[in-house]
């Protein structure tokens, strides 16, 4: 079984894909590290997750920080950190992000 956790994000401020975000997701009940990654030029990412554990939390967290001071903004908001289940083992877990130095907007769709 294989699921597919992805992500496009997009820069508020100047309407730009966010590209060289580092990206990591987290099994919450064993504290795993399950990958890490960074978006492409075109603020996207997409991986795969071999059997996810279908009663275990994760969180998929974004190094918005790095971004933004690389931009010579300061931010509140150093990390965007979503927590979801993967129930279908062979989902698709994508999470759409427009964010800003001062906040974000989020969905979940497939």
């Amino acid at each position: 079984m294989m699921a597919v956790v992805s992500s496009h994000i997009l820069n508020s401020v100047d309407g730009s894909h966010a590209g060289g975000i580092k990206i990591w997701l987290v099994d919450l009940f064993s504290g795993e590290v399950v990958f890490e990654t960074v978006t492409d030029e075109g603020g996207r990412m997409k991986q795969s997750v071999t059997n996810p554990d279908l009663n275990v939390e994760y969180e998929l967290v974004f190094d918005a920080g790095a971004f933004w001071a690389a931009r010579g903004y300061t931010t509140r908001m150093p990390q965007i950190a979503l927590r979801f289940r993967m129930p279908e083992p062979d989902g698709t877990y994508h999470s759409p992000i427009i964010m800003s130095p001062n906040g974000y907007s989020v969905w979940a769709s497939a």
